[in-house]
């Protein structure tokens, strides 16, 4: 049974979407099947995979309200072994429309347990809040891996998202745990980002990842091209530095 992996922080901006996206295709590229589910209403990572979210017509919606088959909202992607369960515009409303339903902090987790024996890892981009559908996501979730902006502000919010980390665990999900904090968009020339590295790590010196992703050119181009940093350049720093989370990943999960 694959592991389940959301990757959640309520902060906008600290490189979310941007792990997701990375650590699924260095995952696949290192031959472990992989799906990455796009709970973000924004839908970057569903177009950061060169899927055009106004052209899904099955998507991660459909398989949260039951209007569709969980198996004909996934798709195949350019990088071998990765899937994509794309979003849609229709998610904006899932919020509203997930309130009524039974087991609405469920929904996810039953939509695919009939998936999860297929892949080696699924992870779920979750969008910057900690509303319905990430309450969702961390339900559905074996663990919550963190990413953390290296700038003033890193530790802002953090508690609230551990505190509700901690309120899933209590009544809705008691073997949530968390893989790790990730450090991302550091700059190695600002001070402040290694001060702020050394605070994560004396605060949480047991959860947080050795790799830390800088800040990186290729990183940010690579979306508008629809491809991850390891398609789009291989050598680039951003890129090694995901090729380093996903090996330690694994390492920590599985024993290489």
């Amino acid at each position: 049974m694959g592991r389940v992996l959301a990757v959640a922080n309520q902060k906008g901006g600290v490189g979310k979407t941007t792990t997701s996206v990375n650590l699924s295709a260095g995952l696949a590229l290192a031959g472990r099947s992989t799906l990455l589910i796009d709970l973000d209403p924004q839908a970057s990572a569903t177009s950061g995979l060169g899927v055009h979210p106004q052209e899904v017509e099955a998507s991660v919606y459909h398989a949260l309200i039951g209007e569709k088959p969980v198996d004909q909202t996934v798709r195949a992607t350019q990088v071998q072994n990765l899937s994509l369960m794309p979003a849609s515009r229709d998610l904006i409303g899932a919020e509203i429309e997930l309130v009524p339903l039974p087991r609405r902090e469920y929904r996810l987790q039953e939509a695919i347990a009939s998936l999860r024996h297929q892949y080696d890892f699924v992870i779920i981009d979750c969008p910057p809040s900690l509303g319905l559908l990430t309450v969702n996501a961390l339900c559905a979730a074996d663990a919550v891996l963190i990413p953390l902006q290296c700038e003033y502000y890193a530790l802002e919010g953090l508690s609230a998202l551990l505190d509700t980390i901690g309120f899933i665990r209590q009544g809705l999900n008691p073997s949530l745990g968390i893989e790790g904090l990730l450090l991302t968009m550091f700059d190695t020339r600002n001070s402040l980002a290694h001060q702020v590295v050394n605070e994560v790590r004396q605060h949480f010196p047991e959860q947080v990842f050795k790799a830390i992703i800088p800040r990186n050119v290729r990183l940010s181009e690579c979306p508008s091209y629809g491809v991850p940093a390891m398609v789009y350049d291989a050598s680039s720093r951003g890129a090694k530095a995901y090729a380093a989370l996903t090996a330690e990943l694994v390492q920590n999960v599985v024993g290489g």
